[in-house]
C-alpha cells in the first residue's frame, strides 16, 4: 500500500513539473555527454598507449658512407659485418637488464620493406633515391621502454653509431595532444555536474514548496519522513535516468559514426575505441547521475521537509 501511493505520488508529481523535469533531464543529459566523452578520450589513450608501447623499439642507425655530422662517423664508412656483431655484443652485455631483442635490418631490407612503402618508387624531396642511399639500422626491444635514456646514453658515443632513436618520442606529441583535449572535457564535464546538482536540487525543493500543505497533512496523519520525501526524490532520479540513457545514447552514435564509420576505416595505424567501450562505461554513467540526484534531492528536501 505504501509502494503505491509513493510511486502514485511520483507520478503526479511528475505530471504537475513537466517543464523543470525536462530541464533537469537536458541538464544531466549535457552534463554526462562531457562525462562520458572525457572517459572515452582517457580509454583512447589507455588503448593507444597499449598498443603501440608494446610494438616501440629503439633505432640504431649506424655510420653510412659518405659524410655525416655525427663525430662517431668520421671515418666516413658504414661498419663492416664484423663491427656490427661486435656492437651486437657489446649491446647484449651491456645492456642485458634493457634490451630484450636485438634485430639487425640491412639497408637494402629497409629501402624495400619500409621506405618504398611510404615513398614509393623511392620518390623523396625531388630525388629518387636507392637502396645505397639507406643505412644499416639496429633495432633494439627494451623490456621497458621508459629506460630509453639509459640505452641511449649507453650506445650515442659508439664508433659507427650515427643516431640512436625512441619511437615513443613520436607518439609521445600525439598523446600530449588527446590528454590536454581529456583534461578541457573533464573541466567542463565538472562545471556541467555543479550546474545540474544545483538546478536538480532547486527544482526538487520548488516541486516541495509547490505541495507543502499536502506534506503537512501527510505529517499529521503519521507518514514517515522517508515516505513524504521519496515522491520528490525519485521524481528527481526518473529526470537524470532519462538524461543519463539519452548521453549513452549519443556517445554511442558518435562512436559509431564519426569513428568506428569514419576515422577507424581510413586510419588503421591507430586502435580506437569502439561501442563496447560505450557500453562499458555507460552502467557507471547512468548511477552516477542517478546517484548525483539523490544526493541533489536529499540536501535540497531537508530545508522543507525536516525530520
Amino acid at each position: 500500500m505504501r509502494a503505491r501511493f509513493i510511486l502514485s505520488e511520483t507520478w503526479t508529481s511528475l505530471k504537475r513539473n513537466v517543464p523543470m523535469i525536462i530541464s533537469v533531464m537536458l541538464v544531466t543529459f549535457i552534463s554526462f555527454v562531457f562525462i562520458g566523452a572525457s572517459a572515452l578520450m582517457q580509454a583512447q589513450v589507455t588503448r593507444a598507449k597499449g598498443e603501440w608501447y608494446n610494438k616501440i623499439e629503439v633505432v640504431v642507425w649506424l655510420c653510412p658512407d659518405g659524410t655525416s655530422q655525427a663525430a662517431t662517423c668520421a671515418a666516413g664508412k658504414a661498419p663492416t659485418k664484423q663491427e656490427i656483431v661486435e656492437l651486437e655484443e657489446f649491446i647484449q652485455d651491456e645492456l642485458t637488464d634493457n634490451v630484450s631483442k636485438i634485430t639487425y635490418v640491412s639497408r637494402e631490407d629497409f629501402y624495400k620493406n619500409t621506405f618504398l612503402k611510404q615513398y614509393p618508387n623511392g620518390d623523396y624531396q625531388g630525388r629518387t633515391l636507392t637502396a645505397a642511399d639507406m643505412q644499416d639500422s639496429l633495432q633494439l626491444k627494451l623490456k621497458d621502454p621508459t629506460k630509453y635514456k639509459m640505452v641511449a646514453e649507453v650506445l650515442s658515443g659508439k664508433t659507427g653509431v650515427e643516431d640512436v632513436v625512441d619511437q615513443k618520442q613520436i607518439f609521445d606529441p600525439v598523446f600530449a595532444v588527446l590528454n590536454r583535449a581529456t583534461a578541457v572535457t573533464v573541466a567542463l564535464a565538472v562545471v556541467m555536474v555543479v550546474v545540474a546538482i544545483l538546478l536538480t536540487g532547486t527544482t526538487i525543493r520548488m516541486s516541495a514548496a509547490s505541495r507543502k500543505n499536502e506534506t503537512e497533512i501527510m505529517r499529521l496523519v503519521g507518514a514517515s519522513n522517508w515516505t513524504i520525501r521519496l515522491p520528490f526524490i525519485l521524481e528527481g532520479v526518473v529526470a537524470s535516468l532519462v538524461g543519463s540513457l539519452l548521453a549513452c545514447g549519443l556517445l554511442a552514435g558518435v562512436v559509431q559514426v564519426f569513428i568506428t564509420d569514419g576515422i577507424a576505416q581510413s586510419v588503421s595505424w591507430m586502435p580506437f575505441v569502439t561501442q563496447s567501450t560505450v557500453w562499458l562505461i555507460a552502467p557507471a554513467l547512468v548511477a552516477g547521475a542517478v546517484l548525483l540526484s539523490i544526493v541533489a534531492s536529499a540536501i535540497s528536501l531537508r530545508r522543507y521537509l525536516k525530520a
